[in-house]
C-alpha cells in the first residue's frame, strides 16, 4: 500500500500531466471554435446574450403599504404588515 506521500507525488505529478496536456490540446480546440463561428457566423456578443431562461421575470406588486412603502407580490409567504387585517385594502 501506498504512503500518504507517496500519493500526494502522484497526484502532484498528474496534476502536471493534466495541465500540459490540456496546453498540447487548448490550440486545437481554440482553432475548431474559430472555424465553427466562422462557419455559422457566430459572433462573440451571439455567446453572451444566447443566455437562455436565465432570466427571472419580476414580481409585479400587488399589496402596497401606504404608510412604511413596503410591497408584496402575492406569491410567498404573506408579510407581517399584512397579517390579521383585510388584504384588499392594501391592493394596488
Amino acid at each position: 500500500m501506498a504512503t500518504y506521500k507517496e500519493i500526494q507525488a502522484k497526484i502532484e505529478d498528474l496534476q502536471k500531466q493534466a495541465a500540459a496536456q490540456r496546453e498540447s490540446e487548448l490550440g486545437a480546440a481554440v482553432q475548431r471554435i474559430k472555424e465553427m463561428m466562422s462557419e455559422y457566423g457566430i459572433t462573440v456578443a451571439d455567446l453572451q446574450s444566447s443566455k437562455k431562461g436565465s432570466s427571472k421575470k419580476s414580481s409585479v406588486v400587488q399589496f402596497r403599504n401606504s404608510e412604511t412603502g413596503d410591497t408584496w407580490s402575492g406569491r410567498g409567504r404573506m408579510p407581517n404588515w399584512l397579517s390579521g387585517k383585510d388584504k384588499e385594502q392594501f391592493r394596488v
